[in-house]
C-alpha cells in the first residue's frame, strides 16, 4: 500500500504540474481557448494509459515457473531503470522544467498549432501513466497490493498540484520532489536486488552465498514492520550475497550521481 501510494503520488504530480503549467500559461497569456485542448490531452491520456495498463497485465497472466522468475526479473530492472532515469533527470532538469513548457506552449500557439498542446500534454500525461503502470506492477510483487493506497496517493498528487498552481498554497514543490526521490532511490535498490533474486530462483545468477544473514527472528519481512522496510528499502531479513551486492552497490553509485547533480545545481544557483 504504501510503495504505491508513493508512486502513483509522485507520477500523478508530475502530470499535474505539467496540466498546472500550460493551464496558467495559457490564463497568463489570455488564451483560454487552447485550454479545451489540454483537457482533451488529459483524456486521451488517461484512456491510453489504462488500455496498457490492462494489456500489460494480462503479459503476466498465466505464466509460471522459470519463465515466470525470468520475466519478473526483468521487470526489476526495467523499472528500477526507469526509477533512475527519471530521479537523476528531474534533479538534473527540473527548475527548467517550467520555462521550457512555456516556450513550447508560446511555439504552439505563435504557428496556431492547437493540436501541439494537445499532443504536449497527451504525452507527458502518457509518459507518467506508462511508467505508474510498470512501477505498480514491480511493486505488486514485492508487496501485497492495495487499491487504496494508488488512490490516495492519484487524489492528494491531484490536490497539492491545484493548490501549487492556483496560489492557495506557498510550499516549495522541490522538496517534495527532493524527499520523494530519496524514498524513491531505496526503493529502486530493492527492485533491483529482488530481480538479482529472481534471476537466482531462475538460474540465470548464482547464489555463491546463499543467505548471509538471517534477522527474520528480529524482523520479519513477511511481518507488518518487515512489509514495509521491504517494500519501501529492499529490506530481506535472510538475503543472498550478491544481493546485499547489488544493493549496497545501486545505493552507493545513485546516490553518489544524485549528490554530484544537486551540487552543481546548487553552484549555478550561487
Amino acid at each position: 500500500m504504501i510503495a504505491g501510494f508513493l508512486i502513483t503520488f509522485r507520477e500523478t504530480l508530475e502530470a499535474a504540474l505539467v496540466v498546472g503549467i500550460v493551464l496558467a500559461y495559457l490564463a497568463r497569456i489570455g488564451q483560454p481557448g487552447y485550454k479545451k485542448f489540454v483537457w482533451w490531452g488529459i483524456l486521451f491520456g488517461v484512456l491510453v494509459s489504462i488500455a496498457g495498463a490492462l494489456i500489460f497485465t494480462a503479459l503476466f497472466e498465466g505464466l509460471s515457473g522459470r519463465t515466470e522468475e525470468i520475466l519478473e526479473g526483468a521487470l526489476m530492472f526495467i523499472a528500477a531503470g526507469l526509477l533512475t532515469t527519471m530521479i537523476l533527470w528531474m534533479a538534473k532538469q527540473g527548475k527548467y522544467v517550467t520555462q521550457e513548457l512555456q516556450e513550447r506552449v508560446s511555439h504552439e500557439i505563435g504557428e496556431r498549432h492547437a493540436v501541439g498542446i494537445l499532443a504536449l500534454v497527451f504525452f507527458a500525461v502518457l509518459r507518467e501513466g506508462m511508467e505508474t503502470v510498470i512501477f505498480l506492477e514491480a511493486a505488486s510483487r514485492v508487496e501485497e497490493t492495495s487499491i487504496l493506497g494508488p488512490l490516495l496517493g492519484i487524489g492528494i498528487a491531484l490536490m497539492v498540484g491545484w493548490t501549487f498552481f492556483w496560489g492557495a498554497t506557498k510550499l516549495r514543490i522541490q522538496w517534495f520532489f527532493k524527499v520523494t526521490s530519496i524514498i524513491l532511490i531505496f526503493f529502486a535498490a530493492g527492485l533491483v536486488a529482488h530481480g538479482v533474486h529472481e534471476f537466482q530462483e531462475a538460474g540465470v545468477f548464482p547464489f555463491l552465498i546463499e543467505n548471509v544473514w538471517d534477522i527474520n527472528w528480529l524482523i520479519n519481512e513477511k511481518g507488518a514492520s518487515g512489509s514495509i522496510l521491504k517494500a519501501l528499502f529492499g529490506y530481506n531479513g535472510d538475503p543472498s550475497f550478491i544481493g546485499v551486492v547489488s544493493w549496497s552497490v545501486y545505493l552507493i553509485l545513485i546516490f553518489g550521481v544524485y549528490g554530484s547533480i544537486e551540487k552543481f545545481s546548487n553552484g549555478l544557483k550561487k
